[in-house]
């Protein structure tokens, strides 16, 4: 059976991620202890050799006290305008708590369209590990300065899992302020327990997951399971802990029995389909066929166009695209071969028809199975 203890041996690289209940005290403010917790924590790993990545939330928080403001604002300029605020300030505090460790940090600031673009993708990778080379600690953070909610992650808990595959770790930490991931929200029901290990993050979970509801802070224990659920596609597992106590990143890193592990899939996606899984967003949906469906999902094919049933959206050639079963479920996402308007004049069709419909010849298949990837 795979424990925490086995996994810390193999674990070179990790990504922590902070959340801001873990920053802030029950008032709302900064609280100084917990800083020092982290900054000790991270100092105890790196000497045993493990780099770590750190991404970390508390910008607009942090901005919303410099603004006096008592609630997240719902208005995108003004989120940006706390974010703008706050960013610096959150890396001065790091800096100085970890600096007392003599610890080294560079700030990244990512958006959604740096990592669904290849090339962008492949340039914060080379970055990363640069930084890594040279003993520096990144601390990451998404780029809500000038994010819009059509290019957002959505929160950090799914920014630091799509790090663990642009960075190739072997652990990610999702620091909060839960022991855990319980059977049911502690807060309302007093027989909820932790649940120490997850095989396999599927439906049931979800449905013990809740989203939050304060007012300084997005995500939940639904993002979170949604982040160790992407993880463990690309093999890499996930530990749920209290980050409020100061000693559970040592805790965690001196294989002690601590929060909840999440097990990866034992036959992980590779990266290149990892990333067009769950980093790419996609354009458009095909509707498939039974046929279709069986194909992809127990023959293991490539898509082709007698199977699709109706086109949704609009898209171009290479753009990602959903597949979804006669009854909407989604199955599967890949790199579509033929924009939208021509995969309307060929789908049903077979492959020696697209020369008459469309004018030329082009692949055979509308995905590839090289491009494409079951959900």
């Amino acid at each position: 059976m795979v424990t925490l203890k086995k996994i810390i041996r193999k674990v070179r690289r990790v990504v922590i991620k902070i959340g801001t209940s873990v920053l802030l005290d029950d008032k709302g403010r900064l609280s100084p202890k917990a800083l020092g917790g982290i900054a000790s924590g991270i100092a105890f790993i790196q000497k045993k050799g493990i780099r770590v990545i750190l991404v970390t939330s508390g910008a607009i928080p942090l901005g919303m006290q410099h603004l006096r403001l008592s609630k997240r604002p719902h208005q995108i300029g003004e989120l940006q305008a706390c974010a703008a605020i706050g960013q610096p300030i959150l890396m001065g505090l790091y800096q100085k708590s970890l600096q007392r460790h003599r610890l080294h940090v560079a700030q990244v600031l990512l958006t959604r369209n740096d990592l669904e673009d290849r090339a962008r993708f492949l340039n914060a990778k080379h970055a990363l590990t640069a930084l890594l080379h040279q003993g520096i600690m990144p601390i990451i953070n998404e780029n809500d300065t000038v994010v819009t909610e059509e290019i957002r992650f959505g929160d950090n808990d799914n920014l630091a899992a799509l790090v663990t595959n642009v960075i190739e770790a072997d652990l990610l930490v999702l620091l909060t302020d839960r022991d855990g991931f319980y059977t049911a929200d502690p807060d309302h029901d007093p027989e909820a327990k932790i649940i120490p290990v997850v095989e396999n993050v599927d439906d049931d979970f979800f449905s013990y997951a809740s989203d939050t509801a304060k007012n300084i802070s997005i995500g939940g224990m639904k993002t979170k399971l949604e982040a160790a659920h992407k993880a463990g596609q690309f093999g890499v597992p996930t530990v749920i802990a209290n980050g409020r106590d100061a000693n559970t990143l040592k805790k965690i890193f001196l294989d002690e029995s601590v929060g909840t592990l999440f097990l990866p899939r034992v036959d992980p996606l590779v990266a290149r389909k990892h990333w067009i899984a769950y980093t790419l967003k996609p354009q458009g949906r095909l509707v498939v066929d039974g046929g279709a469906v069986q194909a992809l999902v127990t023959g293991k094919k490539s898509l082709l166009a007698s199977g699709v049933l109706e086109v949704q959206g609009k898209f171009s050639q290479g753009d990602p695209v959903d597949l979804n079963d006669p009854s909407g479920k989604t199955i599967a996402r890949g790199l579509i071969s033929y924009n939208s308007e021509e995969v309307t004049q060929i789908k049903g069709k077979k492959t020696s028809e697209f020369e008459k419909v469309l004018g030329y010849k082009g692949p055979d298949e509308l995905i590839h199975r090289d491009d494409l990837v079951l959900l």
